[in-house]
C-alpha cells in the first residue's frame, strides 16, 4: 500500500454547496436564507439566552440572600472500603498516593476522607479534612487520621 493508493470511502466525501449561483440552480438569489430578518443578514446570529430583547430570564428572577457558592471549598471525596482497596497494612496514604492509585482526580484540590467501607489494617492517612465517623473507623483499626 502506497500513499498514491489511498482514497475516501465512498459517499464519505461530498462537494460543498455552492449558494448564489442563479436562480436556477435551486440555491440562487436568498441562498437558501429566505426572506429579510435577523437571520438573512451576514454575521446575524443570535446569542444563546437572548430573548428578542424580552428582559431574559435569568435577569427576571429574583436573588436574593448570600450565597457561599464562591467561598466554598469543593473537597475530592474518598472512601475508607477504597482505601483499604488499595492500600495494605503499615502504608503512609497522602494525596500523593491517592492520585497515583487513581483514587483522587486532581492532586491540587484537597481531599476528605468519607467513612463508607471498613477499613481491616493500620494505615496512616494524610489528609485534608476526615468525617468523625471515618476518624473513629481508623483508630479502631488501629490506623491514624493526620489532618494536613
Amino acid at each position: 500500500m502506497n500513499l498514491s493508493n489511498l482514497h475516501p470511502q465512498p459517499g464519505s466525501r461530498r462537494k460543498t454547496k455552492r449558494l448564489g449561483q442563479g436562480v436556477g440552480s435551486g440555491s440562487g438569489k436568498t441562498s437558501g436564507r429566505g426572506h429579510k430578518g435577523q437571520k438573512s443578514r451576514s454575521g446575524g446570529n443570535i446569542k444563546p439566552g437572548f430573548e428578542g430583547g424580552q428582559m431574559p430570564l435569568s435577569r427576571r428572577t429574583p436573588k436574593r440572600g448570600f450565597n457561599n457558592r464562591r467561598f466554598a471549598t469543593n473537597f475530592q471525596c474518598v472512601n475508607l472500603g477504597s482505601i483499604a482497596s488499595k492500600f495494605s497494612e503499615g502504608d503512609t496514604v497522602g494525596i500523593k498516593e491517592l492520585y497515583e492509585s487513581r483514587l483522587v482526580r486532581n492532586s491540587g484540590k484537597p481531599v476528605k476522607v468519607l467513612a463508607k467501607g471498613e477499613l481491616g489494617s493500620a494505615v496512616v492517612i494524610r489528609a485534608n479534612a476526615f468525617s468523625k465517623s471515618a476518624i473513629s473507623k481508623i483508630e479502631a483499626a488501629g490506623g491514624k487520621a493526620e489532618v494536613v
